[in-house]
């Protein structure tokens, strides 16, 4: 779901004055176009590039996300003026240091054009200021230079693209609207510079890209989502979701497992399972979040565990959500660490509005 943050509560609307409500209708099947379908899709309103993962000096380990966002104004489109803000661009950064139990994270926000924001339509390449990501020569290279951390990280790609869903169109909801078209990259080798103020860290380790674009109709009992991608020791890759109603049951699940190999099995709805372990309330909103999950899939039912508590994102001042994404360890059945990964869990503090 990356993920994993859709566009959250998007601000567009103040931007541009009242919009109407969208037209509802479903995506059809469609088959991927590399590296066109690496790029952004501007003919459909929401889209994110979502890379997940860790890095290790010595013994420190970190956590990193890094997000960028694009939506599209549908009041603009029509005018002329290349003034207008036709395409918003949001970008995320956090890094989670284990050892010291902390989170940092930053945002930023612009319109598409003048050279400050861009995301191009012909593979990954979007950047907003000084902050990128760009897939280039077999990799995907992040650089942002953050408030108080900064990310030079190139994330070589080591399996093909896996497609979720259908072929890559993954539904969300009953309703064939409730679907986003939705490939990742698991599994990307990770190598670079993690700077925490002024010291610098090298760092190597895995990461997970998603990304996804649709025009992001949850359904109306939808309030959030639970959600993580999961690189497994031995190179198997791990995705399980869930779209969560307001008493909290289940109202959509789905996901996919890929073996090492590359034999993959795709979830249907009601084949994932997840249930809360463990509860930790946030000094911050005062939200309850699961940061230790039971969860039931087809393969196997394993545990996560978030390796820090407190891994909440205040986004208000660009996609407007408070959300948590975090760290997290995944273990078997057996009780055994078999993999690390992320955890995404929304619409825990107020209902997520796209």
């Amino acid at each position: 779901m990356r993920r994993r943050a859709m566009v959250m509560g998007l601000p567009a609307a103040a931007l541009a004055g009242k919009v109407a409500p969208p037209m509802q209708r479903g995506l059809a099947p469609r088959t991927f176009v590399f590296p066109r379908d690496h790029g952004a899709h501007a003919e459909l309103r929401t889209e994110w590039w979502y890379l997940t993962g860790h890095g290790v000096n010595q013994d420190r380990l970190f956590g990193f996300q890094v997000t960028f966002f694009r939506s599209r104004v549908d009041a603009t489109q029509a005018l002329e003026s290349r003034f207008a803000a036709r395409q918003l661009v949001f970008a995320h950064a956090a890094v989670t240091d284990v050892r010291d139990g902390k989170l940092l994270h930053d945002q930023r926000i612009a319109r598409e054009g003048f050279d400050i924001a861009a995301a191009s339509q012909d593979d990954t390449r979007i950047h907003v200021r000084d902050w990128s990501l760009i897939r280039d020569s077999g990799s995907y290279r992040a650089r942002m230079n953050a408030s108080g951390f900064s990310l030079s990280l190139n994330c070589a790609i080591t399996q093909p693209v896996l497609l979720q869903g259908r072929a890559g169109l993954s539904r969300k909801g009953p309703a064939a609207e409730q679907a986003s078209y939705y490939y990742s990259q698991p599994q990307l080798d990770v190598a670079g510079t993690l700077s925490l103020g002024n010291q610098p860290f090298t760092v190597a380790g895995k990461a997970w890209l998603d990304h996804e674009w649709s025009e992001a109709l949850l359904h109306p009992m939808a309030v959030g989502w639970d959600w993580i991608g999961m690189n497994l020791d031995d190179g198997s890759a791990l995705t399980a979701f869930r779209l969560r109603r307001a008493d909290g049951s289940t109202l959509w699940s789905g996901g996919s497992f890929r073996a090492r190999g590359g034999s993959s099995r795709n979830f249907a709805d009601g084949e994932v399972g997840f249930e809360a372990q463990r509860l930790w309330t946030s000094p911050m909103s005062r939200a309850r979040y699961p940061v230790q999950w039971q969860v039931g899939t087809p393969v196997d039912m394993y545990t996560v565990k978030a390796l820090v508590d407190d891994q909440e994102l205040d986004s208000r001042a660009s996609t407007g959500a408070i959300y948590w994404e975090g760290l997290s360890d995944l273990f078997d059945s057996a009780g055994r660490k078999v993999g690390r990964g992320y955890l995404e869990m929304t619409g825990y503090t107020q209902r997520l509005r796209l």
